[in-house]
């Protein structure tokens, strides 16, 4: 049997840098959602290689900060963007 290199369409698959960014995003929404004073239903989390952006709405100009602290503490994280607005 011959093997060959894997591909996606003609195309060799995409390698990154660090985390995976569907790893990384789900382990910063995980902890938005447990964080008891965030109220994480309408935040979006994205990650551009292991930046943090953060957007959608939230209650308050306090929670927005929480939201942010908490996706900081993160430990592969190395910049958040907060874009959150609130109500």
């Amino acid at each position: 049997m011959v093997f060959k290199e894997g591909t996606f369409k003609g195309e060799p698959p995409e390698h990154f840098d660090g985390p995976h960014p569907a790893w990384l995003e789900t382990k910063v929404a995980d902890a938005l959602s447990v964080a008891g004073d965030v109220d994480a239903s309408d935040i979006t989390v994205t990650c551009k290689g292991t930046r943090i952006i953060l957007s959608g709405s939230v209650g308050s100009a306090e929670e927005a900060e929480r939201a942010t602290t908490v996706a900081a503490a993160i430990k592969e994280v190395s910049e958040v963007d907060n874009r959150l607005s609130w109500l």
